[in-house]
């Protein structure tokens, strides 16, 4: 994205539990029926335990949907920091001169038609840990040819014989790159400049295998920007921090590139000519090379993203999940993708190639063109902000931006002019401040912070929506080659891995994925507030998931601060949530930190939270009935009394036996409700913040993305979606943007 303010803060800290003592277990019998070597006791044993955030005893979270360390722990952060200190180093070298060096990168190799389109399981012994993947291609351009010419036009200093171009692209992120490689295929004479704000992600180990990917999570990553909400009470007071992608590539280049789409009734919920399910297939098809296996009709093999499992997969623990979900009632399904398919489980497919490289947009829609030569006109500058659009009377005629001072303290402001049009693409979070900058969104705002208004439009900067992530630990009786925790905690040595190509580095550790209703019985027991929900929105079309997760090969959080092991965890999120928040400027310049409210569990009937309840009961239930399940990581659950049914246990060496529901009283719904409230996270599924609708309805955009109330503007990226969508949000950026491209192609009769 495009977008970048250097106060932005590190990550979000979270409180770190005071450690459980032992319980007494002659004095405690477990209701739950289960066979255990340890119930966690916690103090105030006999009440419901009331969370208490200690700011000096906190912890943070590493997984790479959620905020990564605060400067507290940066020092805790050196198991991982260690272990990826030579990559790193090499990761900083690759930053010094990208403009002299010769190019060579990776990216998948084309799909063969005779391919066997199959979703099986990769076996993986324990010594294959450091087998080869196979060796990574160059990338290959429009036409296939390789060329491995120099970077030449991704610029650190635009030269200054660029004064004019005829589209800007305010943002080279995940949608930006997008559009401005299917501008270049449509006319190589068009003179394209992309404007990013962060570094050039040519040859990044860190992005470029994915193994690697909880690196953008560290408070020292320059690939993330860390956008710092405001004190939330309905949150125990905390200031959520929600990354977004620093880098060309955006969010496809630091996410944990779990394959996912929105469902059929998401696009058609949005309501806006154009954009409905049927509208948006072709795009969702154009996007993709898939590998995997489901209904062809709506699936692509031609596209620039491949689609596949990558090199590397946990046999046993995705198949004793899948084992352990079928007895709690969520069948295993062939293609969760398919637009169609709820209410069970998948064995994950991901923006891997088959090669084990990440699919980012920016190698799969930007560095083929520019090395290969033939598209002169394609322009990307990288550490560069920009601050505002210009404009001649109501038209968008060029953009303010100035180096990044980060990277160039000196730098001075600079004004590029555009012939035919600016397209603004920084992110959901980014895209507001850039239009209220620019003069355009409520007058209020606007006076406040000294712009002058050029179109009166309140829509700008509302309608914040994400998904509401919860992730939750537990031991296992995995072997070392079954997580990704031997890597994350030093125990391998990732410059050898990569010296050596390993499989491993070809994986993100997430091997399943579901996507789930509750059952009837279930809903009525949520309350009337929900029941009411539920009636209205989601028992009548089948189509709709409440909750969606994925199975996560790793303790997700710094490994120094537990046993060296193998752990395993659930991250799940909430499709639809209620809450809204906001963001807005606080000042003119790109260094003002922006007023932003994450707005979670806002909303006045406390459903989402309601949500959460019911899905932490049902991902433990999973669980508990895994062979490979040896109980909670305490610190990561609600603290149960241990006297409840619904305590949390510690089996030792041995697998569970006698598997029983359990039976969770209202006091342990307020322990898992509290809980919840003082540990939620962003998914980093930020959108909505300049929604296509009407205007008279706070739109900002309409259906052909062009701004309201001015000329020669478009936005195209994820603020754009009225709603939101019950995926992880890359594929519908991509979409969008695929889309986008297509109307501005037309428009410009290209």
């Amino acid at each position: 994205m495009s977008y970048g303010h250097e106060s932005m803060v590190p990550p979000a800290e979270i409180e770190e539990p005071t450690e459980a003592p032992q319980a007494d277990q002659e004095e405690v019998t477990p209701a739950n029926n289960i066979e255990v070597e340890e119930i966690v006791q916690h103090p105030a044993d006999d009440e419901v335990v009331q969370v208490q955030e200690d700011p000096t005893e906190r912890q943070p979270i590493l997984l790479g949907m959620s905020p990564s360390m605060s400067h507290q722990h940066e020092a805790r952060a050196g198991t991982l920091q260690e272990a990826l200190q030579p990559v790193l180093e090499e990761e900083r070298e690759v930053h010094v001169s990208l403009e002299d060096r010769v190019a060579e990168t990776t990216a998948t190799p084309d799909r063969q038609e005779e391919e066997v389109i199959t979703n099986d399981v990769i076996e993986e012994p324990a010594e294959e840990v450091v087998r080869r993947r196979a060796a990574p291609t160059p990338v290959e351009d429009a036409a296939g040819e390789h060329d491995a010419s120099p970077s030449t036009f991704i610029y650190e200093t635009l030269p200054d014989g660029i004064q004019e171009v005829d589209v800007i692209i305010a943002g080279g992120g995940t949608a930006g790159c997008v559009v401005a490689g299917r501008l270049a295929e449509a006319d190589p004479d068009l003179s394209i400049l992309v404007i990013e704000q962060g570094p050039n992600n040519l040859e990044v180990p860190t992005i470029v295998h994915p193994a690697l990917c909880l690196s953008a999570l560290m408070p020292t990553s320059n690939a993330t920007l860390f956008y710092q909400g405001e004190k939330e009470s309905q949150l125990g007071d905390r200031e959520l921090v929600v990354p977004s992608g620093g880098t060309l590539g955006g969010g496809s280049s630091i996410n944990l590139m779990m394959y996912s789409r929105a469902q059929r009734s998401d696009f058609n919920a949005w309501k806006v000519p154009g954009w409905s399910t049927e509208d948006m297939i072709p795009y969702l098809k154009k996007l993709e090379t898939y590998h995997g296996p489901g209904p062809k009709a709506v699936h692509g093999f031609e596209g620039p993203i491949n689609i596949s499992g990558g090199t590397y997969r946990a046999n046993r623990s995705e198949s004793d999940w899948i084992q352990a979900a079928n007895k709690v009632g969520y069948p295993e399904l062939e293609d969760l993708a398919s637009l169609d398919a709820n209410n069970g489980v998948q064995r994950a497919l991901r923006y891997i190639g088959t090669d084990g490289t990440r699919q980012d947009t920016a190698y799969r829609y930007i560095h083929p063109k520019i090395q290969s030569g033939r598209y002169p006109n394609l322009h990307v500058v990288v550490n560069s902000q920009v601050k505002r659009v210009i404009f001649d009377d109501k038209r968008a005629s060029g953009v303010e931006y100035r180096p990044n001072p980060k990277v160039h303290p000196d730098g001075t402001p600079r004004t590029i002019r555009a012939k035919k049009l600016v397209v603004v693409s920084s992110g959901a979070l980014g895209t507001p401040s850039v239009l209220e900058r620019s003069g355009l969104g409520d007058p209020e705002i606007l006076k406040k912070t000294g712009v002058d208004v050029v179109a009166d439009l309140p829509g700008v900067g509302e309608n914040y929506q994400d998904h509401h992530l919860m992730v939750y630990p537990y031991l296992s009786a995995l072997d070392e080659h079954e997580t990704l925790d031997a890597l994350l905690g030093g125990r391998l040595d990732v410059g050898q891995l990569i010296q050596e190509n390993a499989t491993i580095l070809g994986w993100n550790a997430m091997d399943t994925t579901w996507k789930i209703r509750p059952t009837e019985t279930e809903v009525v027991a949520l309350g009337p507030d929900f029941q009411a929900l539920w009636e209205s929105d989601y028992k009548n079309d089948q189509n709709k998931p409440l909750v969606l997760g994925s199975l996560v090969n790793a303790f997700p959080g710094d490994p120094s601060l537990v046993p060296a092991g193998q752990y395993f965890a659930m991250s799940l999120f909430t499709g639809y949530p209620l809450s809204r928040g906001s963001i807005h400027i606080s000042g003119p310049e790109t260094s003002d930190k922006p007023n932003f409210t994450t707005g979670f569990f806002s909303d006045a009937s406390c459903v989402d939270i309601k949500k959460h309840v019911w899905a932490y009961k049902k991902q433990r239930e999973i669980f508990r009935r895994m062979e490979t399940y040896r109980g909670e990581l305490a610190m990561l659950h609600p603290p149960f009394s241990s006297k409840s049914s619904a305590a949390l246990v510690q089996l030792g060496d041995k697998p569970p036996t006698n598997v029983t529901d359990i039976v969770y009283t209202p006091e342990d719904d307020k322990v898992i409700e509290d809980y919840v409230r003082r540990h939620v996270e962003t998914t980093w599924h930020s959108m909505g913040t300049c929604k296509m609708g009407p205007r008279e309805e706070k739109g900002v955009v309409d259906s052909k993305l062009s701004v309201y109330g001015v000329e020669g503007l478009k936005v195209a990226d994820l603020s754009i979606p009225p709603r939101n969508v019950a995926a992880n949000t890359m594929n519908t950026a991509v979409a969008i943007a695929e889309k986008a491209a297509d109307i501005i192609i037309k428009e410009l009769g290209l």
